[in-house]
């Protein structure tokens, strides 16, 4: 499009020369109008032409999930929504970029410089956050924002909720990845590895090192998509389901003592993503650790679920009764004694029963039992 209205330009200034050759006649100052007006129309389009087309530098060579989700994101601002993406480590290439993201060993968001790996740069996201930026990271903390909003289009204060926690549960594992942190310390032994984690997906779209016809670009583009989507995914999860649950957490936790004098079982109107809520609300409440279990409505009856230690433990803080585990419809009813049980599972994390009174009756008997029947 830079090309066309080059031209397009040029041609402007060709019919000012025509203009002026065909009408000898016109005044000078009719000529000088001419000219200022065909002037001002070649300025405008080769003004808009620049606006219209910015360049996002990053690193040539196999990419990274950090620098492909920040040139996703990238996509998603409104500065840099219609850029190109050069890939170099050209010093020229880099200085022209509007934009420089993961090369250049600068840090200058007034300049648009956003690499992280000299050794100068200890940025996190703020003073609550340990984990030093990746390029991913960089661009979430000065467009993330922006992005929230163009998207979901929230209030300012909604937004800063989401910004918060899309960095704790998309981005700042990326940070942690490129900048080499270890999710545990190193004396625990992982008991099984993860790879089909964003990171790994995306590192698997670089070129085998023995194809014999390696298209980094074209596995580049495809990282893209996939980043830009991911990205999109969980942004639009936080902020059309996430989000609206909190409000149907707090009420249940509010009514608790309504269903047990124990405050130990909350029961939600309507299923929604809890856990978060659940964890984050005990803490502002000063009631962490109470609650047990979280009963629900699903289209076959009522399901008991176990509040784990945390959001991403598989230990909960109090199991289901033992006897019970593995068991299912008229045998569980035998052995817990209590009608329309429909199952728990094998490990104790959830269970199910056709009404409501039933369900809450095996919440009690799990509370009211000895902690080695349950843990």
């Amino acid at each position: 499009s830079s090309g066309i209205n080059a031209e397009y330009g040029g041609f402007c200034l060709v019919q000012l020369n025509i203009i002026c050759l065909s009408f000898p006649r016109q005044t000078s100052s009719t000529k000088q109008q001419l000219a200022r007006f065909l002037s001002k129309l070649y300025r405008s389009t080769m003004s808009s032409s620049s606006e219209a087309i910015k360049t996002i530098v990053t690193h040539s060579g196999s990419f990274h999930c950090d620098e492909v989700v920040a040139c996703s994101m990238l996509s998603l601002t409104n500065q840099f929504k219609n850029s190109k993406i050069v890939r170099s480590r050209d010093p020229a290439v880099i200085a022209q970029g509007d934009i420089v993201v993961d090369v250049g060993g600068v840090y200058d968001p007034k300049t648009h410089r956003y690499d992280h790996h000299q050794s100068s740069f200890t940025d996190t996201l703020d003073e609550n956050h340990t984990i030093k930026l990746s390029s991913a990271g960089l661009v979430y903390k000065h467009f993330g924002r922006e992005i929230i909003q163009n998207v979901l289009g929230l209030s300012d204060i909604q937004t800063e909720v989401i910004f918060y926690k899309l960095y704790d549960k998309f981005i700042e594992a990326l940070d942690g990845i490129d900048n080499g942190v270890e999710r545990y310390p190193p004396e625990i032994k992982a008991r099984y590895s993860v790879n089909t984690d964003l990171g790994s997906r995306i590192g698997n779209l670089n070129p085998q090192w023995n194809d014999p016809h390696p298209n980094v670009e074209a596995g580049f583009k495809k990282a893209l998509e996939v980043g830009k989507a991911e990205f999109l995914e969980a942004l639009t999860f936080y902020g059309n389901a996430w989000l609206p649950a909190r409000t149907l957490v707090e009420q249940a936790i509010a009514e608790r003592f309504n269903i047990h004098n124990t405050g130990e079982i909350i029961v939600l109107s309507k299923y929604c993503p809890w856990k978060d809520h659940l964890f984050t609300l005990e803490k502002e409440q000063g009631i962490e650790n109470t609650i047990k279990f979280v009963l629900f409505s699903d289209n076959s009856g009522w399901r008991i679920q176990c509040v784990p230690i945390n959001d991403s433990s598989f230990i909960n803080r109090r199991g289901l009764h033992k006897a019970w585990r593995g068991r299912r419809d008229e045998e569980l009813s035998k052995i817990s004694e209590i009608d329309g049980c429909v199952f728990v599972h094998a490990t104790g994390f959830i269970g199910g029963n056709l009404t409501y009174e039933g369900a809450l009756q095996m919440a009690l008997k799990t509370l009211k039992a000895p902690d080695s029947e349950c843990n």
